[in-house]
């Protein structure tokens, strides 16, 4: 159950945006609907980066974890999150690369110090974002996923409004617009549209359970 307003003893998730939001609510709801956590939403990698110490540090918080984007360098945002772990005043040591299963750090309750968890979109190792994950979980044998990738194929290059790493997004978002009723991520999700037994969206179940148990 996502808690949907969650307190400060409360486990809670730390996500980029709405989207971030929606998509992982929706998976939890049907992959694992007794796992209780608050989702909040932070308008930006930025502004989760900058939260990162004040999280670890909050008094009566058991687990708490972190969904970002790793964008164009997976390396780098490592270093910038371990760089944010360093100002915390309780010590959560980070390993040298994220886990591909999705990195948990146990938390030691005693002490006050809380379970830590991080999943880099869109699966801890390659550069991407969340459409790179939620792509995974377009049904195998999809008729309709090949002519939206030719269709965004074959818009000319000066005709083009996306950036060049965003042909991905662009494929599924023209996906999401052929269904029934079109809708957004999260809600395709609920919809059924979109699987959450793919391997990568199982392995991410998995990490919310290792962090939220």
């Amino acid at each position: 159950m996502i808690i949907p307003a969650p307190r400060a003893s409360d486990p809670l998730l730390v996500v980029e945006g709405q989207n971030d939001l929606h998509v992982i609510r929706h998976i939890a709801e049907r992959s694992h609907p007794a796992l209780e956590f608050g989702i909040r939403q932070y308008e930006g990698v930025d502004n989760v980066l900058n939260s990162i110490s004040d999280h670890i540090d909050a008094p009566s918080r058991p687990a708490v974890g972190f969904v970002m984007d790793t964008d164009q360098d997976s390396i780098q945002i490592w270093r910038r999150i371990r760089s944010e772990f360093l100002k915390a005043s309780r010590i959560v040591s980070l390993p040298d690369r994220p886990d591909p299963d999705g990195t948990v750090i146990p938390g030691d309750w005693d002490a006050g110090v809380p379970s830590v968890g991080i999943w880099l979109m869109p699966n801890n190792q390659a550069a991407g974002e969340l459409e790179d994950f939620v792509a995974q979980m377009i049904p195998a044998g999809d008729p309709v996923w090949p002519l939206a990738q030719d269709y965004i194929a074959g818009i000319p290059l000066s005709a083009r409004k996306f950036a060049d790493g965003k042909t991905l997004r662009a494929q599924l978002h023209s996906w999401l617009a052929a269904r029934e009723d079109p809708r957004q991520m999260g809600l395709a999700i609920r919809a059924r549209d979109l699987a959450v037994d793919s391997e990568l969206c199982r392995k991410f179940t998995a990490w919310l359970t290792r962090l939220f148990t």
